[in-house]
């Protein structure tokens, strides 16, 4: 009878060893799960920084293009340092308030439109497939469909001004379904 009792006691063992096995196993998974989750919602808010970021940017060419000081001719800034310290006047005006890391990189090496040596727009060299494919401002509706970062271009409207992309940049952005640019308006 002792002997009975003994084996009944190994094979408890067996199963409560097995259940905390199976309940590791199940954590994992869990955690495996959760932790991709967490890797889909930081690229998601990574994406809004850089629709925010690359606004940055626009507006701030913009603003560098119109605020010409008063009887000299409009022109875009030649490097993004420009836009930080405008020295067209005695003063310098900041259009930005810093250079601004590409969120999806971690790198302030932009991609950069230009027209003729001047910078008109900037755009992500992340080749990554963006997780946000539709529901874009209007601002931004050439960006729907978008194969990479890379394709979603910050660019300023101006008319009469034709941007190319840097051509010293190693990557250039992909075709655009609607170019940021109407030579019309």
């Amino acid at each position: 009878m002792a002997r009975a009792r003994n084996g009944s006691r190994f094979a408890n063992r067996g199963v409560v060893l097995l259940a905390l096995l199976m309940a590791l196993v199940l954590g994992g998974i869990a955690l495996m799960a959760g932790s991709q989750v967490e890797s889909v919602a930081r690229q998601r808010a990574r994406e809004q920084e850089l629709l925010f970021v690359g606004d940055q940017y626009r507006k701030a060419i913009m603003r560098y293009y119109v605020g010409a000081p008063p009887g000299t001719r409009r022109t875009l800034p030649a490097k993004l340092e420009d836009l930080l310290d405008d020295d067209r006047y005695p003063i310098p005006v900041h259009h930005l308030r810093r250079l601004y890391p590409d969120p999806i990189t971690g790198s302030t090496d932009w991609g950069l439109l230009r027209a003729a040596d001047r910078i008109v727009g900037v755009y992500s060299q992340s080749d990554k497939l963006p997780i946000k494919q539709a529901g874009f401002s209007a601002r931004e509706q050439q960006f729907n469909g978008a194969m990479t970062y890379r394709d979603w271009v910050f660019a300023a409207t101006i008319r009469g001004v034709t941007p190319v992309p840097d051509p010293k940049a190693p990557g250039q952005p992909g075709p655009a379904p609607n170019p940021p640019f109407d030579p019309t308006r």
